[in-house]
């Protein structure tokens, strides 16, 4: 391969070669870089270089080629694997088009599932993400709010969560309300801070742009305008899920995410959010975006540690049948 734009073929490489040995490693091939040019030997040599097709079209295009782009690039690989596309090489590579852009920041999807939620909340106004911890899921519906609230596509966000986690509950915490919520919501504002400016976001709280709001206190309440998120919602009870979903007025948009291996429900209380995805599905305007331990994007031993638990939740439930 030989890449003509002798200033961005070093940015490709990575500090000290490191994207290329990250592709070598994952693939097992050999890449040799002699200036603008690379030499790929092995049997996933048309892998590696439809990779690095991909990655060159992104600097191209002036979007950051990182170890993270190079690992986004690989899973893509990896979790397609006899798809379609236009090198012929058997994988897909992400989107340049599909991605979430904040004032702030630029996110892009590191895995062909993080690709299809970007799709689906653009395309429809309920969207439930499902899947473990660390699939990007909260992270990337918070962002899309702030995209849309930054472009005047809604005029608010609010942020909800019920509070059930350790046992704890609102009236055991200190302080006004907001503070009470703040230790069940630190995740939301991680996400909010990531990809607003601090100061802005201290603002919109002020003038309630942006509102946290106990699941608990949203009954009687229709949102209009507004991108609404629901998190943890495996917490919620079946007739707080009804009740939550029915919030939803004109011109607003409504995500929905849990993880169904952490429920933290007391026992013979049925999850709203299992409940919704039986009830719901195949309804027009309504996506459900299924996420496994393969879209993890923390350390992969987080998908390892994830994958051990699964295996082992399936071997008591065959010891008890």
């Amino acid at each position: 391969m030989v890449f003509e734009d002798n200033r961005l073929a070093p940015v490709l490489y990575g500090e000290q070669n490191g994207n290329l040995h990250q592709i070598e490693k994952a693939l097992s091939v050999q890449i040799t870089s002699r200036g603008n040019e690379i030499i790929i030997d092995g049997k996933q040599a048309n892998h590696a270089r439809a990779i690095l097709e991909s990655l060159w079209l992104k600097l191209q295009q002036g979007q950051d080629v990182d170890k993270h782009t190079v690992d986004s690039a690989l899973r893509f690989f990896e979790d397609s694997r006899g798809g379609s596309n236009s090198n012929g090489s058997g994988g897909k590579v992400p989107d340049a088009d599909v991605r979430i852009v904040t004032q702030k920041k630029k996110i892009q999807p590191r895995t062909p599932i993080q690709s299809e939620y970007i799709r689906a909340m653009e395309k429809n106004k309920l969207v439930f993400g499902v899947g473990p911890a660390g699939t990007g899921k909260t992270y990337m519906a918070v962002a899309m709010a702030v995209s849309m609230l930054e472009r005047g596509e809604v005029e608010r966000i609010i942020l909800s969560r019920p509070a059930v986690e350790a046992g704890e509950r609102l009236g055991f915490l200190p302080g006004e309300m907001r503070e009470k919520m703040d230790p069940y919501m630190r995740p939301l504002y991680d996400a909010l801070h990531d990809t607003m400016a601090v100061d802005k976001v201290q603002k919109k709280l002020a003038t309630e742009e942006i509102e946290i709001a106990p699941l608990a206190f949203m009954r009687g309440r229709t949102l209009n305008n507004a991108f609404i998120i629901l998190d943890e919602a495996q917490n919620s009870t079946n007739m707080q899920m009804l009740m939550f979903l029915t919030r939803m007025g004109e011109n607003s948009h409504m995500v929905i995410t849990g993880d169904p291996s952490q429920i933290d429900l007391p026992p013979n209380t049925h999850s709203g959010l299992l409940e919704s995805r039986e009830t719901l599905q195949g309804i027009e305007d309504i996506a459900f975006i299924n996420f496994t331990s393969r879209d993890v994007v923390r350390d992969k031993l987080v998908s390892k540690i994830i994958e051990a638990y699964d295996a082992r939740r399936k071997k008591d439930a065959g010891t008890r049948d």
